[in-house]
């Protein structure tokens, strides 16, 4: 994409081309190697090898804690309140040049506080950064704020009421981290976002099987499920979710990197569509994962035999499931549902 529209006029006037949604992004998995390299020079942070080594995980499957490790290097240096502009801001320039309109980028504040921030300076460094990144670049975005499952009650709550005092610029609550910890302890978070009219997601079904997406959805309240791909195995799971129209947020290379799914040709995005569930298809982590929302399309393509149809299906199913005003979310329907996807 090498002409962005230099403009704030919205999703209607983005240079015309071919418009994609990404709903799940993390914002510490997505620094760019460079960047992480010139920043933990610029602040005195000794890395213990090469960058690229640290920060990507290669490509045969790991666990999800090993994949999870990878972002380790870019928090290191995502300390200060001008590395967290920098990183948000170059995400949104990093979404301009792969096509995406509509963007939300997700993030645990209480990761970021080694050097003296507090959670609302967290809160407002990537906020501006999101906010010059969609200046420069005519991308809109969203964004979460991630509870931790490791993480004391009493830390997810504090997340949980920076989200809901913020909500003109917080669009959703996540729940992430290991899966073997249940969600349920952290449900008094949830009900506070729920309290303040905040949408939440909810990381399960990724590692573990189709009761950790009950879970998220009894337990916990969840419109959209981060990843959510062990569903398949469940067949009255699956008819619940095609039911009550609760959206997967697939990541198919990060799905094979966790052991997820055991290959990319066993992805069950496909299947889950065909019955019914609402599917859309992300990153997860762009730097961890070595790949872009077009690189992930085209994985879908040459091994599943992925079509312009079912591209619709996803970015429509994304845009419908956005953490977005009503007004605001049907505009991005009609910018997609006028354009063609081959």
């Amino acid at each position: 994409m090498a002409d962005w529209c230099r403009t704030a006029t919205g999703l209607d006037g983005f240079c015309g081309m071919s418009a994609r949604i990404e709903l799940h992004c993390h914002l510490d998995g997505s620094v760019r190697v460079p960047t992480i390299a010139q920043l933990a020079e610029e602040q005195g942070v000794s890395l213990p090898g090469p960058v690229r080594d640290l920060a990507v995980a290669p490509a045969r499957p790991l666990s999800l804690p090993a994949y999870i490790s990878r972002i380790d290097v870019a928090l290191s240096v995502m300390q200060t309140g001008g590395a967290l502009r920098r990183t948000a801001h170059e995400l949104v320039e990093d979404w301009a040049r792969d096509g995406v309109v509509y963007g939300e980028a997700r993030f645990a504040p209480q990761l970021h506080q080694r050097r003296g921030l507090t959670l609302p300076q967290i809160l407002d460094a990537v906020s501006e950064g999101l906010a010059e990144g969609a200046a420069a670049t005519g991308v809109r975005t969203g964004l979460i704020l991630c509870c931790l499952r490791p993480d004391p009650v009493t830390t997810s709550i504090r997340v949980a009421e920076l989200a809901a005092e913020n909500a003109h610029r917080v669009s959703g609550l996540d729940l992430a981290g290991d899966e073997a910890i249940p969600a349920a302890p952290h449900a008094a978070a949830f009900r506070l976002a729920h309290e303040a009219g905040l949408p939440v997601t909810v990381h399960a079904g990724e590692t573990q099987g189709p009761d950790s997406v009950r879970q998220a959805l009894d337990e916990l309240g969840a419109r959209r499920i981060g990843h959510g791909v062990r569903a398949v195995h469940d067949d009255a799971l699956v008819d619940r979710l095609a039911r009550e129209a609760v959206t997967l947020e697939t990541c198919p290379t990060s799905n094979l990197q966790t052991g997820a799914v055991p290959s990319l040709a066993a992805h069950p995005a496909r299947r889950l569509m065909a019955r019914g569930v609402p599917v859309t298809v992300s990153t997860d982590a762009r730097t961890v994962s070595g790949t872009t929302l077009g690189d992930e399309l085209a994985v879908l393509r040459r091994e599943l035999g992925w079509t312009g149809a079912d591209d619709r299906s996803a970015q429509l199913s994304a845009a419908a499931a956005a953490f977005l005003p009503a007004d605001r979310r049907e505009r991005l329907l009609r910018r997609l549902g006028s354009q063609s996807f081959s």
